[in-house]
């Protein structure tokens, strides 16, 4: 796979993700985020993990949900909107609070917090489906 491929298939998916969420904030630094470290992988990979096909349907599923507000649009929304609240989650507690819970939990004032079962596990099941969706219409969505 050479590298003139592998900046092609970039581009064009870049150019129709931004289409579809129609130039929107947080949608397109979200999509933008997202196709870089997509493509990170594969060049990490070698071009190994990079399947031409896969790209030109997700072009083909970019278009259709630039075209039109459908299935295809809200299936791209959810996803942008989903990793955002990811993005969000992971820099929600800022440091003083976690410094200042340290001191008071030395000083005796506060007890440390039972480790939660379901905090690693709430993006499981999301994830599988779109695996799934990726699997069975040959695409390559994050």
């Amino acid at each position: 796979m050479s590298n003139l491929e592998i900046i092609h298939a970039y581009r064009k998916l870049l150019r129709a993700a931004l289409r579809a969420v129609q130039f929107s904030q947080p949608s397109r630094s979200t999509v933008t985020a997202a196709l870089r470290e997509g493509f990170r992988d594969t060049r990490a990979a070698g071009g190994a993990g990079f399947d031409a096909e896969r790209v030109r349907r997700t072009v083909w599923f970019l278009n259709a949900a630039a075209q039109r507000r459908g299935l295809e649009h809200r299936i791209l929304k959810n996803l942008c909107r989903v990793r955002w609240e990811r993005a969000r989650e992971a820099s929600k507690t800022p440091w003083r609070v976690t410094v200042r819970e340290e001191q008071l939990r030395k000083e005796g004032k506060r007890k440390a917090r039972d480790p939660d079962v379901i905090s690693g596990t709430q993006y499981q099941h999301y994830d599988l489906t779109i695996a799934m969706l990726n699997d069975t219409m040959g695409l390559c969505l994050r």
